[in-house]
């Protein structure tokens, strides 16, 4: 899907408007008109501003069982905070800035300071998302490539009608390196350590409740 671009003259009462020419928007206007539009959920990448589309019911119970099991991790390790797709990511790029909206990101507890009052000031230590048919090329290169000049430690790239699961972690030459690309078998983090799960599990229609999870993983009593 072509990005929808916002005029930076324009009206901000349709957001679904598409403008054949795609004026740069600043980023303060940016943050000032996503602040007044609170049911569009939007990215921000050099003046561009990036409408996310709406997702299928399966991407959302996907979303909800993995974000629920990375946060009840988190929480009960103390090791920092995970947040959902409202929370949206600025990052410093060799291209410039861009304000990102992961599926779900992690923020360790002694990057704290970095959570800012409407956006994380900085990349998240993981970083997940969760393609969708109109999103396959942005989460697997255009963010990718965002991800990794950004400093983003592990990338997670979760493709539900594919079935493909593939994660990346930050080399010490700054490059992000596949640790994880297959289909099925345990998966351990490296940004959340301890945490363990199994691939498939991300495809099924009824996974594994978190709670039996976290106490096999030694996580609850």
């Amino acid at each position: 899907m072509s990005p929808i671009v916002l005029a930076d003259n324009a009206s901000t009462e349709s957001p679904d408007e598409v403008f054949d020419i795609p004026p740069m928007m600043s980023e303060d206007r940016f943050v000032d008109w996503t602040m007044a539009q609170e049911k569009v959920r939007a990215e921000w990448v050099n003046g561009e501003v990036i409408f996310m589309s709406p997702v299928s019911a399966r991407h959302v119970r996907l979303f909800v069982w993995l974000l629920t099991l990375l946060d009840s991790f988190s929480r009960r390790r103390k090791l920092g905070e995970v947040f959902g797709s409202e929370f949206i990511t600025r990052m410093q790029t060799p291209s410039g800035i861009s304000r990102r909206l992961p599926d779900i990101m992690f923020v360790t507890r002694e990057r704290r300071n970095l959570i800012l009052k409407n956006h994380l000031e900085g990349p998240p230590d993981l970083a997940v998302e969760i393609v969708s048919p109109e999103s396959i090329n942005r989460d697997w290169i255009e963010k990718r490539a965002e991800y990794e000049t950004g400093g983003v430690r592990e990338y997670w790239i979760i493709d539900p009608d594919a079935k493909k699961f593939e994660a990346f972690t930050l080399s010490p030459q700054g490059k992000l390196v596949s640790i994880y690309n297959q289909p099925a078998g345990a998966f351990a983090s490296i940004v959340l350590p301890g945490l363990q799960f199994q691939i498939e599990w991300l495809w099924d229609e009824n996974p594994p409740d978190q709670y039996d999870i976290l106490k096999n993983l030694g996580v609850i009593p």
